[in-house]
Formats: C-alpha cells, structure tokens, sequence
C-alpha cells in the first residue's frame, strides 16, 4: 500500500535520494516507499488509529454503513487534511460518482457563507500515483523520470514524466514537470537561465518514490516548505493537479482577487482566469498571478510561482495546505527562500523581470472621468484646478472623446477641441492620457476605417477553429480583437498610435477591456464543441465557462491557441504599447493596463478596477495595492473615490486623502453620477484635498527614489507592516495601513463619521510627520487624532526622506529647494538616500545620467556624500535640514565648520534653514 505523508511541519525522513549529496546513482527499478507518516507521531496519532479501527468494527458488528463499508484507510484522514477528490463545480457529489473515482466518501457539516467546506469526496492513502523510477545528476541538479501505472478519471492521462530539478541560486530552485515524451505548451517568457549550479543552497531537497513526492526544507530551521505527498500527483492532457502542506496559516498573493491581503485557508478557492467584471469578493478578476508568499512561524518568508498560464485554481485548505489545479501546459515551479519577505519579492522579480522606472509625472495626481461630454468640459475642469492651484500632472480621458467608441478616432464634434487642449496641458507642463481598448470596429465600410481594413489584410486578429474572423462586441458594436501574440501586431499598433499622435499628441496610455472583454459569451456565433471550449474540466471561473465574457477558448492566435494565451493577453498588448510609445516619443513609456500577468511591471502599471463609491471599496484598495506590490508590479492605485456609485463629500476627502499614497494617484469617475474632482467640494473638503495632494508632492523625492530601488532590485514602494517586522506577529494580518519604503507609515481613516483612527504602530520611535513629535511605542494599537482634513503619516526612527516644496505639478516641484527630514533612531543615528535625473529619459541610470545621493546621521553629524553625479543636480539646492529626536538644546551648529543660525523646538526638533547647497556638492552638518 502506498502511504501519503500527513501534513505536518515536523516530516519524517522518507526513504528517499537526499539531492543535496553528489553523485547519486539512478535508482532502480522497484518501489521506495515513504515512511509511514504515523511513523514517530506518537501515542496521539496511533489513539487516532486505534479509534478509527475500532469504530469500523464496531459499525461492522452493528449493521455498518448505510451502504458500502467505509474502510478504515477513510477515517483516518481528518476533516482539515482531506483533499478534494471531486471538485468539479455545479454537481452533487454522491457516493457512487465518488468511488467511481477509488476515492473516499463521508458526508460532513455544510458549508457556512458560500465556500465549498469539508470535501465529501477526498483521497484516501492508497490512491494511485507517479513513481519516480529514475534520478540523474546534472550540471545544474537533476532530471528525473515518473511513471503512472494506474490510470486516472480525466482523459488522457500522461503515463511517463520528466522531472528537471535545477538548484539555481542559494535562495532559487527551479522544479519542473513535463510530458516525458511529447512537448507541451509553455509560457512564452523569458526567464533567466542559471549557469552554474548553486554552491550553497539554504535549502534540503528530499524526494519519495513511490508515491513520488517533493520536500523541501529550509537548512537553518528544518521548517518544510513543501510536501507534496499529501495528495497524488495528476498529470493528464488537461488537468494537472499537485498538493502541498504549508509550514504556516500566512498566504499572500494568488491574484487578482478582492479581499484582505491575509488569505482564509477556510476552504477558500482562488480561480486565475482573466476576467472583465467589478471586483467582487471570490470572484476570478481582470490578471492572473499565480505566485504566493508564505510567512513561517519565526519570521522567514518563502514564495512560490507556477508558471502557466492556462485556467487555474489554487485551492486553500485549513490543514494547513494548498492544492495547484490547472488545465493546460506544465508544472513549471519557482521557489524563492528569501528568507525575509523583501528578498523574497525580490528573487522573484529576478525571474519575472523589474519593474520598469516610470516618469516622474507619473507619479504626480491624475485626473479623469467617464463622462465629460466634450475636450472643453475636460478643459473647464483642468483650469479649475488650476485656478484653485490644486496639484494635477495628468488629464486623462476615458472612451467618450472617440468617434463611435472607435480605436484612433475622436468625436468631431464634442472633442473637436481636443488637440488644442493637449497643447495647452503642455504649455503648463501637464500631460495627457487617453483610454484604447483592443476590440477593434468591424462594421465600416471598407476602405473608411484604416485600424480594422489593415490589420485585416495583415492577418492580425484572432480567428476561429474555421480560420474565419472571430467577431465578438464590445463598446463600438462588432469587433474583432487584436492578436497581439503576433509580432506583425505590434508593428500595426505602433503604426495607429503614430498616426493618432500626429492629431493627438498624447503622453500616455491606459489599456482597458484587455482581459479581452466582450459582451458576447465566446463570439457573435458561439463557441465550437470541443476540448478547449469545453474541457474535461474547468475551474471555478466566473460564468462556469472559460468563454464567458471573452472569446472562445479555441480562438487561434499567432502563438498558440486562445486556450493557452488568455490570461496573457493584457501582458502582450502592454508589451507592444510600452514599446511604441518609447518609439514615439523617445521617453519612459506610461502605461496602465487593466489586466496584468508576471512581468508585467516591465510594461505598464495598474489600476484595480471598476470600483465603487463605498467605504468598504476604500478599505479593499488597500490589500489590492499591497498584492500587486507583491507582484511586481508597484505602480498601482484604485479610482480614488469610487468609479461607479455617487461618493459623499466626506467619502471623498477621507478616500483623497489614502490615494495620494497610492503609488498610482488617479481620481476617475463614470458617466451620469456627479463630478467627484477636488474642485466641485465645499471649501473646507477641497483644502484639505489640495493640503494632502501637497503633501504627496512634497514626498516626491522620496517616492521616485523608492521606485528607482524598484526598478534596480525589485524593492516594493507600497509595503505591508509585516515586511519590516517579519517576527511582530501582530503586522501578518494588517492591510488598513501601510508603508512607503521602509520608513513612512501611512494610516488612513477608513469608515464614516469619525475624527480618531485606531492604527498599529510597531516597536520603536515614530515621529509625526507634521511636527516630529515622537511616539515611543512597545508595538501597539494606538489611537489618535483624524479630523476630516488630517491623515496620520509616521516617519521611522532612523530614516532619512528627501522631500521638496510642492508645486502644482512635478516638473514645478522639482525646482524647488529640498528639505531633508531626519529621524533619529533611540541611538541618535539615521541613513537615507536620493536619486535624481531628468525624470523622464530612457535609461539614465543604465547610461550614468543620474545622481546618487547617500545620507548618514551619526554623532551629532549629518552628512551628504555625492556617490554619482550628473548635471541635472546642480540645478536644485538643498534649503533645509529638519532633525527629529534631538534630545538636547545644541548651541551651535556647524554646516562645513562654519556656524549656521537655527532653530530648536521643545518637540526636539531641530531646524536647519537656508543652507542654499548644491544637490551636486556633498557637505556635513554638525549640531554641539
């Protein structure tokens, strides 16, 4: 009898090849077997066997079962560890259709609020699976050969396996699982290649045979990050299903989902499948990321990324454990030993690729709504928020200034004025962002409409099983959709954007209904039968159906069927954008796409969706940002108070006032609900928009130095509490704060009708960020002060931020003089740094065009040390040093030896002004 490990983070040794040593032999033909996993359990574990055997005599005496015997093999498994033999949606799982499938049937508690429960219908120990039959050394780790013996209940089945094993870095290892014998779709991503194997893993591979299985251990704890023998491996044509324990209840990531940033391993499923619909909770959204971090107990962090994007689910259990159902290509997994959550995130965007650096104006406040009705409206809007000097670095406008909501147009008639309001945002130093979608218009006349008559003659658009035009309908009415799998595509992209820039001198772009949405389930003719439309099986997507909303699974595209390419769509078409806007304007591309997949972050950022004006949509953005931080993908944001719905004065400010720390800080808005910009508020609502956009501006500095560090290294901006206190259990499950960086705490009121706010504040000393006064906290709930136009923002003990005098846009900001906020940590010392160029060029710190500044406070000195310098800093000075936790009055204090006038507050803020340095010029500060 085969036996399946119980989850447990404490594993036995399995009678198993230890990878780690060289030189192992193949093995033979024959079949290792894993130790029993009651093996060592104790007297509790064989109590629970004891028991299990004696209630199935006891019922066998008694009349049994109603129905077949439950063997005891059943009952062993406890409700948690029970993983799910049947979980195929929209049927009634009987105990016929159950042990038609060799698995184990006993009916439980039904589910509670939606989630599926305690399967009825789970694995017993026995169940067949793969044996490793053979494991070689390579250059860079193993390959090995699995067999199945036994055939499963989806059609054709994969009897023989290749498994490559490669140790790629010490924090890396690289696990796949492929048709041994035939090649199989894969992901067309360019992931890095290791050279040489890894000298010094922190991790131990451990392998079962029979039942083939993987545990990985982290060295430093004996912690087992995976085990895979909790459930049989299956490998059929279109359904690939692999199990694990998990050393921790603490899951993060699988997106893109609604909810808290903490996921309930209470039964819950998350489906990958791109997806055109609200975020709503449980619901499959707009990207498929099917990467997870995972916080041991202790501290340590791990992630793991399966790389395939066909239709997914990722089943969570409360064992703790975490089943990968998907329904197509390989098993191609990524682990990442971190061992702290930063890392962690970084060794996977070593794979995914960094994100790209965006402009500066990126990062100022964008403006938009669904509705204007005419480029003078727009207008009217953009100079009233100059006449109330409010800051605004981007107008933006959604499908209503096309002709017909046609790709490349504009509506002669309300947006005739269109180029001469681009013009005038340019003059202002503002710039423009316009909304395409990727369904384009069908049903014009030949020769009247050059998008669809040239990317028909090319061949450019998605096709049916038939080799005929898919034509489904979105906003213009019938469209055919763009295969930007094809390369040809991206050209005929390029060459429409050119010639609308020519009109339309647009700054960025903003790609929507990129999931591909279409109103129509699959086209205007259906879907075919068959395989790809309808699948052996297919997860619990949104609609119960692969093509709802969407087009057919079995749309041809260049690369590969629709089947395998869908949740890629959004990258793709991101991909061509960047590139031609770098060809087009020769500057850092801007790019906001709605549906994303890993790597995306080299191309576009994000925005989460079509959000509500509700409080509790306010609160959801929060555990959204942080996810795509987690993502790669640091430059998102939410419709700052709410897309659809009407927002309330009060909802808007409070909501104003979380967005201008969102990475990406848009204000959008639908059609037929009243305006929500800053300008439309009471005085009192509209000063304190302005104040805390100011406030963002001011932060500038900071901000682009955080996303320079992204785009470096794969450091997050937005950051959740438990990335910097990995070992405070008290931060695992917060998401209604927040950090930039390292160092500034951002906690915003959440909910109506209040002037306090309770937030954690973790160990340490906390300055306000207004006034320096200091919190010294234990690591605590706090409760303070939120009138309507205050936010609570933090700054860490030992932290250093550049900021600025704000401007009503960035290019305004950055000439102004910097003011450098130091806080002092308990031993009176602090770091921080600075990165600046032109803020918009391509490539200035590849190509040197930058300047890099450190910043250090020990013994009483500050110093600025110039690491790299370019000329765009001798153009910015430096006015004003502002020290925080300065315990004593000084009496003097020294700028380069000479003595500087200054100022001391009881606070014990000490203020430097005046200084008039160079950004370019390194100096020192002395306080006696």
């Amino acid at each position: 009898m085969k036996s399946y490990q119980k989850l447990t983070t404490a594993v036995p040794q399995p009678a198993a090849c230890r990878v780690e040593e060289e030189g192992a032999a193949p093995m033979p033909a024959g079949r290792g077997k894993l130790a029993p996993w009651w093996v060592g359990s104790g007297l509790l574990v064989a109590a629970v066997l004891l028991s299990a055997i004696t209630v199935w005599v006891l019922r066998q005496v008694s009349g049994g079962w109603p129905g077949p015997a439950l063997p005891p093999k059943c009952l062993l498994v406890p409700e948690s560890h029970r993983f799910d033999c049947y979980p195929e949606r929209r049927v009634v799982v009987t105990q016929e259709l159950c042990e038609s499938r060799g698995c184990c049937f006993i009916e439980s508690s039904p589910p509670v609020g939606g989630k599926r429960g305690v399967p009825w219908c789970f694995y017993p120990p026995d169940f067949p699976s793969y044996t490793l039959e053979s494991l070689n050394q390579t250059v860079l780790g193993m390959v090995g050969l699995l067999v199945r013996r036994e055939k499963t209940y989806y059609p054709r089945d994969i009897e023989m396996l290749r498994l490559d094993v490669e140790f790629e870095t010490d924090t890396r290892l690289h696990i796949k699982i492929t048709d041994a014998a035939n090649p199989r779709y894969e992901v067309p991503l360019e992931v890095p290649r290791a050279m040489k194997r890894a000298e010094n893993p922190i991790y131990s591979l451990d392998f079962s045979r029979d039942p083939f299985g993987v545990l990985l251990r982290r060295r430093a704890t004996g912690t087992v990050l995976l085990n895979t023998t909790v459930a049989p491996l299956i490998f059929a044509d279109q359904f690939l299903q692999i199990a694990t324990s998990l050393p921790s209840r603490f899951l993060y990531g699988l997106g893109e989902h609604r909810g808290t940033l903490l996921h309930s391993l209470d039964w819950s499923t998350l489906t990958l499948w791109a997806r055109d619909v609200s975020p709503t909770e449980s619901f499959n959204l707009y990207g498929a990321h099917p990467f997870y971090l995972l916080m041991e107990e202790g501290g340590d962090a791990h992630g793991v990324f399966l790389l395939n994007s066909n239709a997914m689910e990722v089943a969570l259990q409360p064992a703790p454990g975490l089943t990968w159902r998907t329904i197509g290509g390989v098993l191609d997994f990524y682990i990442f030993l971190g061992p702290d959550p930063n890392m962690v995130i970084q060794q996977y965007q070593q794979v995914i690729g960094f994100p790209a650096m965006p402009p500066l104006w990126a990062l100022g406040f964008h403006l938009c709504r669904w509705g204007y009705g005419s480029s003078n409206e727009t207008w009217q809007t953009v100079r009233a928020m100059r006449n109330y000097q409010i800051p605004q670095d981007a107008q933006w406008n959604d499908i209503d200034y096309m002709d017909g909501y046609r790709d490349f147009t504009v509506d002669p008639q309300k947006f005739a004025s269109l180029p001469s309001l681009v013009e005038d945002l340019h003059k202002h130093r503002q710039h423009y962002v316009m909304i395409l979608d990727p369904g384009i218009s069908s049903t014009n006349p030949h020769g009247s409409y050059w998008p669809f008559d040239e990317g028909l003659r090319r061949g450019l658009f998605l096709n049916t099983t038939q080799g005929q035009l898919l034509i489904g309908q979105v906003w213009p009415g019938f469209t055919a959709f763009a295969d930007f799998s094809n390369p040809d595509t991206h050209q005929w992209w390029l060459e429409n954007l050119q010639r609308f820039h020519a009109h339309v001198p647009f700054d960025g772009l903003w790609i929507d209904m990129n999931e591909p949405s279409n109103f129509m389930d699959g086209s205007e003719h259906g879907c075919p039968p068959g395989e790809l439309d309808s699948p052996p099986y297919t997860p619990a997507v949104l609609g119960d159906s692969l093509s709802a909303k969407t087009v057919c699974a079995s749309a041809k595209q260049k690369a590969s069927v629709h089947y395998n390419l869908h949740n890629l769509y959004g990258l793709m078409e991101a991909k061509a954008t960047a590139s031609a806007l770098i060809q087009i304007r020769g500057k850092r591309p801007f790019v906001i796409s709605r549906s994303t997949f890993p790597s995306q972050g080299q191309y576009s950022g994000h925005w989460l969706g079509d959000n509500r004006s509700q409080w509790k949509d306010m609160y959801y953005s929060i555990p959204g940002l942080l996810s795509f931080s987690l993502f790669g993908i640091p430059l998102v944001g939410a419709d700052i108070c709410g897309f659809s719905g009407s927002t309330s004065e009060e909802l808007c400010t409070r909501w104003m006032q979380l967005g201008a720390f969102y990475p990406f800080a848009r204000n959008h808005n639908t059609q037929n609900e009243k305006a929500q910009d800053p300008t439309v508020f009471s005085p009192a609502a509209r000063t304190a928009m302005k104040d805390v956009l100011l406030t963002r501006y001011s932060l500038l500095p900071f901000l682009y130095t955080l996303f320079h560090r992204a785009h470096l290294q794969g450091d997050t901006v937005a950051r959740p509490l438990f990335f910097e206190f990995p070992r405070d259990v008290a931060t695992l499950g917060l998401d209604r704060q927040f950090l930039w960086g390292r160092s500034l705490l951002v906690t915003p009121v959440l909910e109506p009708g209040v002037d306090s706010v309770t937030g954690y504040v973790p160990r340490g000393v906390w300055y306000d960020f207004y006034t320096g006064s200091s919190v010294n906290s234990s690591g605590e709930m706090l409760k303070m002060s939120a009138p309507l136009e205050h936010l609570n923002l933090h700054v860490r003990e030992g932290a250093i931020l550049p900021t600025q005098k704000p401007g009503t846009t960035s290019e305004v900001t950055r000439e102004n003089p910097l003011r450098l906020i130091v806080a002092l940590s308990s031993s009176a010392t602090a770091w921080g740094d600075l990165f600046w160029d032109d803020g918009e060029s391509l490539d200035t710190f590849e190509r040197g065009s930058y300047s890099y500044l450190v910043f250090n406070v020990t013994q009483n000195i500050f110093t600025s040390t110039v690491l790299h310098a370019s000329t765009e800093a001798t153009e910015v000075t430096i006015g004003t040093l502002s020290i925080f936790g300065v315990r004593e009055p000084p009496s003097k204090v020294l700028l380069n030896g000479q003595e500087k006038p200054f100022s001391y507050l009881d606070n014990q803020v000490l203020t430097v002004s005046d200084l008039g340095l160079s950004l370019s010029q390194g100096f020192s500060l002395q306080w006696l």
